[in-house]
Order: C-alpha cells, then sequence, then structure tokens
C-alpha cells in the first residue's frame, strides 16, 4: 500500500534544478520534491506521496494522522525495512536469520 504520509520539511535546498526538502515523518527522513509546493518552508508541514510534496498541512493534523498511523502500524509498512517486513511476514526472526550466518 502506497499512502500519502504528513510530514515536517527539515530543510530545504536546490538540486539540478528541482526544489528539494529533507522531511520528517515522524521519525523517519526522507528526501522530498517540493515542485508542487514552491512556497513551503522549512517548519511546515506538507502531505507527501511518492516522494512529492503535494498539499500543506498545519501541524495538529499532521500530528493527529501520524499517530493514528503510528498505532495502525501504516508507518513500519510504509517506511520499513522490506527485508525484515518479509521475514515477519514469514515468521522468521531476521535477527535470529543473520546470526545463522
Amino acid at each position: 500500500m502506497c499512502l500519502a504520509v504528513p510530514g515536517r520539511v527539515l530543510d530545504i535546498e536546490e538540486r539540478d534544478g528541482t526544489r528539494m526538502a529533507t522531511v520528517d515523518f515522524g521519525g523517519v527522513v526522507k528526501e522530498v520534491c517540493l515542485e508542487y509546493l514552491p512556497d513551503l518552508q522549512v517548519g511546515e508541514y506538507a502531505i507527501v506521496h511518492v516522494g512529492f510534496a503535494l498539499q500543506r498541512l498545519d501541524e495538529e493534523s499532521a500530528r493527529q494522522t501520524l499517530e493514528l498511523f503510528a498505532e495502525l502500524g501504516m508507518l513500519q509498512e510504509e517506511f520499513g525495512d522490506p527485508w525484515e517486513t518479509a521475514a515477519a511476514e514469514a515468521g522468521a526472526d531476521p535477527v535470529e536469520e543473520v546470526r545463522k550466518y
């Protein structure tokens, strides 16, 4: 599943003519394109989908949404390590699997 997730802009820079931001999604930090929201500033929140900031969001709405996603385990599903997720779904402990080798 691919979610649109709220995140807080930590910093902004231009790379090869494209406005990019480092965005914090409740502890997970990713790079995001700001071309659809050219006036978004550091400290503001936006809804992000597949690496693009799509809509500005107020802090309270962002916080509530992130808390709900965390409760439902959706942040781990969206941002978690795919190998760890696959191992968990297979019923394996990823730490034990690494120790075998």
